[in-house]
């Protein structure tokens, strides 16, 4: 993903808040916490993996598919979002 090197860093940024996260769930359930503190700690988990999600998929998209003059590797590009949209959907 050659083409994420200009946010490269906003993107590492993002995965380390979206593992912090993940680590707080685990301290949660360690500490026995309250179902809802803990029902609360997993949808924040799911809306941030929601977010780069999509701004992956929008990443692909701009570069893979709608950038793309060569009709093949164009077909590619939107095979390959295809795939990942199916297994997201899961």
């Amino acid at each position: 993903m050659a083409h994420l090197t200009k946010d490269k860093s906003k993107t590492l940024a993002r995965v380390r808040r979206l593992k912090g996260q993940i680590e707080a769930v685990e301290r949660a359930i360690e500490a026995e916490a309250d179902c809802a503190a803990l029902l609360q700690l997993v949808a924040a988990v799911r809306g941030a993996a929601g977010g780069l999600t999509a701004d992956l998929l929008e990443e692909h998209l701009e570069h893979h598919v709608a950038g793309v003059e060569d009709a093949a590797a164009r077909r590619r590009g939107a095979e390959e979002m295809i795939a990942a949209f199916r297994t997201y959907m899961k």
